[in-house]
């Protein structure tokens, strides 16, 4: 052992510096290694001589030989100081706050979409649906007339041949066939008998078929009168029954459905068509370019008022149970009260943003109105599934419906059956249609008639699909603009029958085996970053 001859503390062969000091030991690097031979055999020399010229505080010795202060750090602080000036540039930047923000939202989607619950869906299958009723007469004699809809060839476009009208001669965009309907048949007592596409060409009730158990088939078409269908086109059969009799109608439509976006976001898997034509938030026109947007004719003025929708109080399968309130309702205090909450959550400048208040109105359903898997027989209002915080797919439609309203944003209904990746399981299932204009700019720019410069989309809200139709989706129906309310009574009242008859609610199957196309997607549960 030595000593430091600084302050004299014990010190070991091989130190280089003193620890109780921390000063540099003189003339080490070129005896260290004789001197840990010498301590070896026994006869080390560990006296140190003081350096010629002490050392600094925080001075060291490298490996090099040279000095340096490890207490002088001018160079870092001068970086500090930069970096602090930074900071406060983008503090106190308004464009590069927006900028920094965006970028780092940005990434918390994408981490978020990553980590995210999803939907897998295919992108396209070819399957048969079934819709079976069983009818039984324990009562007595009777009979059963039942209305089933003849389903149609759904467009991305609904209701229209052409996406867009061009101002300057070019071709329309032709319309995509999101459902393609491909075979309908009927079969009752094991007789199965084809229907035309689309009910034509029709056949009158005096044309009827009839089964050997006397029971009637017929497809009228259009009209008025207990002969003819009174929502859309549609097969008419009559259960003639006795006392004791049992009979099942099996209802089979054969389809091929394809997935479908009208939403342009990167987040739309690029094998999906549409998106390229879609609508966000820049592109958005504002609510005061829904009028400008005449797609519904004379029925666009009740599309995209304040109206209220469907009033339960006088529909005839409510009867004394009515709610006496309307389904939609945009002049209610308690939708109004939402609608401004949302208004509030978008951007600084988007307050009139069509997209962007729709979008939003979405958004805070998924996150404060929970799935009611025990929802009440009679559907809740928009106002009441709001305020109950809770709906099934009918319910909660209303509730998004009934925001649209309040900034006269044209919504309505579709209605079909739901089923999973695995078309296992279906449930009767209702969603909604809505409209949104696209912006002047981009449809002048884009040499689009302002007329047709709009974009219309399925929106199921408790499934999570914004502005995307899937195969899993059966549409049997598509509302119509109806202010009487007599179409939706309709349909939910398809048919008649006498006492003593009973009837099964309709049980939907898949028949046979899917055949499904270019794989699956998924469909993450994450809100959408409006900016």
């Amino acid at each position: 052992m030595g000593s430091c001859p600084y302050c004299r503390s014990v010190t070991y062969p091989g130190d280089t510096i003193c620890y109780s000091c921390g000063r540099v030991l003189a003339n080490l690097r070129s005896k260290t290694f004789a001197m840990e031979q010498q301590f070896n055999q026994g006869s080390a020399d560990t006296t140190y001589k003081m350096t010629k010229r002490p050392t600094g505080r925080g001075v060291i010795q490298t490996h090099t030989g040279r000095s340096k202060n490890i207490m002088k750090r001018t160079r870092n602080k001068s970086r500090m100081i930069v970096m602090v000036f930074f900071i406060a540039f983008v503090f106190t930047s308004p464009a590069i706050q927006e900028a920094s923000i965006a970028k780092f939202a940005s990434i918390k989607e994408t981490v978020l979409l990553q980590a995210a619950p999803f939907h897998p869906y295919p992108l396209e299958t070819e399957y048969t649906i079934t819709k079976a009723i069983d009818v039984s007469t324990p009562g007595g004699d009777g009979y059963l007339i039942e209305n089933l809809i003849i389903p149609s060839d759904v467009q991305s476009l609904d209701g229209s041949t052409t996406m867009f009208s061009y101002t300057d001669g070019t071709e329309p965009v032709p319309s995509t066939n999101i459902q393609k309907i491909n075979r309908i048949t009927i079969q009752i007592d094991q007789q199965e008998f084809d229907v035309p596409l689309n009910g034509f060409p029709i056949k009158s009730v005096e044309d009827r078929l009839t089964t050997s158990n006397g029971h009637e088939i017929w497809w009228p078409g259009y009209g008025t009168g207990p002969d003819y269908c009174s929502v859309s086109t549609c097969v008419k059969v009559k259960l003639n029954l006795a006392n004791g009799d049992v009979a099942q109608i099996v209802y089979k439509v054969s389809l091929t459905s394809t997935a479908y976006s009208w939403w342009d976001d990167g987040r739309v898997d690029s094998r999906i068509a549409g998106s390229s034509d879609g609508i966000n938030m820049e592109n958005s026109g504002t609510f005061d370019e829904v009028i400008q947007r005449d797609s519904f004719g004379d029925s666009q003025a009740y599309l995209t008022s304040n109206q209220k929708w469907y009033d339960r109080g006088n529909s005839p399968i409510l009867d004394e149970r009515s709610l006496g309130s309307w389904a939609i309702d945009g002049q209610d205090s308690t939708v109004m009260n939402v609608s401004n909450l949302i208004t509030q959550s978008l951007p600084n400048g988007e307050n009139e943003n069509a997209y962007g208040y729709a979008r939003a109105a979405f958004d805070y359903l998924h996150k404060h109105v929970t799935y009611d898997k025990s929802a009440p027989i009679i559907a809740r209002s928009g106002k009441e599934c709001l305020a109950a915080g809770t709906g099934d797919c009918d319910e909660q439609t209303n509730a998004f419906l009934s925001l649209l309203r309040v900034k006269g944003i044209p919504g309505w209904y579709a209605f079909g059956a739901l089923t999973s990746i695995e078309f296992e399981e279906w449930e009767a299932h209702a969603w909604g249609y809505i409209q949104l204009p696209l912006s002047e700019s981009f449809c002048n720019e884009n040499n689009i008639a302002i007329n047709s410069c709009y974009v219309q989309g399925q929106v199921d809200v408790v499934n999570n699909k914004w502005f995307l139709h899937t195969p899993t989706a059966y549409i049997a129906w598509i509302e119509e603009p109806d202010p009487s309310g007599d179409l939706l009574n309709a349909y939910y009242r398809p048919g008649s029958f006498t006492n003593g008859i009973d009837r099964s609610p309709p049980l939907y199957q898949t028949d046979g085996t899917p055949n499904s196309k270019g794989g699956n997607f998924k469909v993450p549960l994450v809100a959408e970053f409006l900016g």
